[in-house]
């Protein structure tokens, strides 16, 4: 474990590597941490032919968790991944976002691009998340962790989705700092993302996957498909939102043949020839 600063407020951000070759940066989702890319069997199936490095988000994680709102513009996030790739001494990485961490990604391949090599989405969307967390999760998520912290906000998803919340994943909600993670939602609501006129600028190849069942992300990924130049999107069939990631296996059978492609400098519109 590592550790990078951002020098714009300070705050320390926790990263792990693995293996060697061209990096891959993987960024976690909502509420969640680095441990899903070990858990769910990323970091084992990429080390071997790359530097795998993976993350914890401001507020998430082994990260520091401010609990002011403005502590999680977007801005500052993108900072924490630019110190990231500083601290590990990578000029330019691969990265594959999940959730939340693709939003991010889409905000990276606009400001700095120079720093990707490529772009993974799943579950992502460049859009505005006004009014997409409560879909996401759940109609009064904000004021479940205000009621009962995570441990309510857990109890209160299952309940919305019919179904216990999977023990992993419940795990991961409830180690959360409450105010933190509130914080970092509130901010996230008001983030204007980033415009589709600046999406046909991208210059990087660039995937993106979505469930079938997940509606407004699969929805976006398709726009976004269509507005970046030779970007690609795959439909994941019959996952939703939570589900994007898991089993790993389809979603590694479209990246890791992306990934080659796109390191020898080939268009992504090729990669399922």
């Amino acid at each position: 474990m590592a550790d990078a600063f951002n020098a714009a407020d300070g705050t320390r951000i926790s990263f792990e590597e693995a293996g060697e070759g061209p990096a891959v940066l993987l960024v976690h989702g909502s509420g969640l941490s680095r441990a899903i890319w070990r858990g769910f069997g990323y970091v084992k199936a990429l080390r071997g032919s790359y530097r795998v490095i993976t993350v914890d988000l401001r507020g998430h994680g082994r990260s520091d968790k401010p609990h002011r709102e403005q502590d999680y513009r977007m801005e500052l996030v993108v900072g924490d991944l630019l110190a990231v790739l500083d601290a590990a001494g990578v000029d330019a990485a691969h990265l594959l976002g999940y959730s939340f961490g693709a939003r991010v990604g889409f905000s990276l391949a606009d400001s700095h691009p120079e720093r990707m090599l490529s772009f993974v989405s799943a579950g992502g969307t460049h859009r505005p998340l006004a009014g997409q967390i409560e879909r996401v999760f759940f109609p009064g998520y904000d004021q479940a962790i205000s009621d009962g912290g995570m441990a309510e906000f857990v109890r209160r998803w299952g309940e919305a989705s019919g179904r216990p919340i999977d023990p992993q994943t419940a795990a991961a909600f409830q180690a959360n700092d409450a105010a933190a993670l509130q914080a970092y939602f509130r901010q996230s609501e008001s983030e204007p993302g980033v415009p589709e006129d600046r999406l046909e600028r991208f210059a990087l190849p660039v995937l993106l996957l979505a469930g079938t069942e997940d509606h407004p992300r699969a929805r976006d990924s398709r726009l976004a498909a269509d507005l970046i130049p030779g970007a690609e999107f795959r439909a994941l069939a019959g996952r939703n939102h939570g589900s994007t990631l898991v089993p790993a296996d389809e979603v590694l059978e479209a990246v890791l043949p992306f990934l080659e492609r796109a390191g020898k400098g080939l268009r992504v519109e090729h990669m399922f020839e």
